[in-house]
C-alpha cells in the first residue's frame, strides 16, 4: 500500500455518518464508494459525506481501487458480507461483533488467512487514548500485579430512547452482544486469552413497549437475557465480574475497575475513546489502623483523541509496514466466543470452558502514533 487506500463502505446507517467523517480526516485512506440495500440512502450519505461514488454492496466489491471494505451492516449480516469482501479480494473492516456464530467467524478467519486478506473488528475504543493510557499503567506496576476486575453497564434500557429497539432486544443482541463487545475486549486486551466463564441472567419482561418515535405504545417480544451476571477466569490468572443489563432505573455504565496487589485502578468508560484514569495505593487511606480519606493519584492521558475508525486506521498502517494490528479478527473472535459461552452458561447453568485464545498479548499503541499524520 502507498498513497491513500482505497475504502468502500457497506451499510450506512446512523452510526455510518461519524466513520466517514473520521476517515475523511485521515490522509492515509480515502473513502471511494458507500453502499446500502436503500440506493436513496447510500446517494445521501455519499453526498452528505462528499463520496465520489454510491451504490449496492455489489457495487462496492466491483470497485476496482477498493482496498479495503468497511462492513457496517446489521450484526446478522456481518459474517455474509465480511465472506463476500474476502472473496472478492478485499481487505475487511467490521462492525461488532464479528459475526453470531463461532463457525461462520472462524471459517471467515480461515478465508482470510488462505488469501492474505487480513480482518479487523470493532469495538475500536481500546486504541483510544483512554485506555491506552490505563493500559501503560499497568504495565509499569503502578497498581501492582493485576488480581481482577470489576464492570458494569447498567441502563433502563433502549427502549425507552430508541425509535425501533426490538433488534436489541433479540436473538444476537441484548446486553451481552449489543454492549458486552466493549467491556470484554478491553478486559481481554488487559489480561490476555479467558479460560472459562460461568453467567446468570434473567429477563424483567417477556414484552418490551416502544416509549417514543412513531410506534410509541407498540409491544414486541423479549427474546434474549436482558440482565446477566458474568464471572470470567483468564488464563493468566485473573479474575473479573461484569454487570450488564437493559433493566435498572439507575443508569451506571462505563464503570470499569482494575485492581491489583498494590492499588486499584479506575479507567475509562470502554465505549469512548477517552476519559479519567486514576489509582489508589493500598495502604495510602490507613491512617491509626482505621481507614481515612482516599487519595487518588490521577494519570494524565497521552495521545491523540479521534473516534470510530481508528482500528481500521491502524489496520491499513499495519498492512504496510507488516506487523500485527490491534483489533484483529483473532481478538474479535476471541471476544464472541467468550460473550456466547456466557450465554450458554446461563442457558446450562454451568462453568463453560472457552475453547478459543489469542495467540499473543494484544499490541499497544505507540503514545506517538498520529492519526493525521500522512505515512502511506
Amino acid at each position: 500500500m502507498s498513497g491513500p487506500v482505497g475504502i468502500g463502505v457497506i451499510g450506512v446507517g446512523v452510526i455510518s455518518d461519524t466513520y466517514l467523517e473520521n476517515l475523511a480526516s485521515f490522509p492515509d485512506v480515502e473513502v471511494l464508494i458507500v453502499g446500502d440495500l436503500l440506493l436513496d440512502r447510500a446517494k445521501s450519505q455519499a453526498e452528505k459525506h462528499g463520496v465520489p461514488a454510491w451504490g449496492s454492496a455489489e457495487d462496492v466489491l466491483a470497485h476496482p481501487d477498493v482496498q479495503v471494505v468497511v462492513n457496517l451492516t446489521i450484526p446478522a449480516a456481518h459474517i455474509e458480507v465480511s465472506a463476500a469482501a474476502i472473496a472478492a479480494g478485499k481487505h475487511v473492516w467490521t462492525e461488532k461483533p464479528l459475526g453470531l456464530d463461532r463457525d461462520g467467524a472462524a471459517q471467515l478467519l480461515r478465508d482470510a488467512a488462505a488469501k492474505g486478506l487480513r480482518v479487523g473488528s470493532a469495538p475500536d475504543t481500546v486504541l483510544g487514548p483512554g485506555f491506552q493510557t490505563a493500559k501503560r499503567a499497568v504495565a509499569q506496576g503502578v497498581i501492582g500485579e493485576p488480581m481482577f476486575a470489576s464492570t458494569t453497564f447498567q441502563t433502563i434500557g433502549p427502549d425507552v430512547w430508541h425509535p425501533s429497539p426490538a433488534f436489541l432486544f433479540a436473538e444476537g443482541a441484548g446486553p451481552l452482544l449489543d454492549m458486552g463487545p466493549y467491556y470484554f475486549t478491553g478486559l481481554v486486551s488487559l489480561f490476555g486469552s479467558v479460560d472459562s466463564v460461568v453467567a446468570l441472567g434473567r429477563k424483567k419482561f417477556e414484552e418490551r413497549v416502544i416509549a417514543t418515535g412513531p410506534n410509541a405504545g407498540t409491544t414486541f417480544p423479549v427474546e434474549v437475557p436482558t440482565s446477566l451476571q458474568v464471572l470470567t477466569a483468564f488464563a493468566a490468572g485473573q479474575q473479573a465480574s461484569s454487570l450488564l443489563s437493559f433493566d435498572s432505573a439507575l443508569e451506571r455504565h462505563g464503570v470499569f475497575e482494575i485492581h491489583g496487589t498494590e492499588g486499584s485502578l479506575v479507567i475509562p468508560d470502554p465505549n469512548q475513546f477517552e476519559g479519567r484514569n486514576a489509582y489508589v495505593q493500598a495502604r495510602t487511606s490507613i491512617s491509626d489502623g482505621a481507614w481515612g480519606e482516599q487519595e487518588w493519584i490521577e494519570i494524565e492521558q497521552e495521545g491523540v483523541v479521534v473516534g470510530r475508525g481508528l482500528g481500521l486506521l491502524d489496520m491499513v498502517r499495519a498492512i504496510a509496514e507488516d506487523r500485527p494490528h490491534v483489533a484483529t479478527g483473532e481478538l474479535g473472535f476471541h471476544v464472541l466466543d467468550v460473550l456466547l459461552s456466557a450465554q450458554e452458561s446461563v442457558e446450562s447453568g454451568q462453568v463453560v470452558s472457552v475453547s478459543s485464545s489469542i495467540a499473543a498479548p494484544v499490541p499497544a499503541v505507540p503514545v506517538d502514533f498520529d492519526p493525521f499524520a500522512q505515512t502511506l
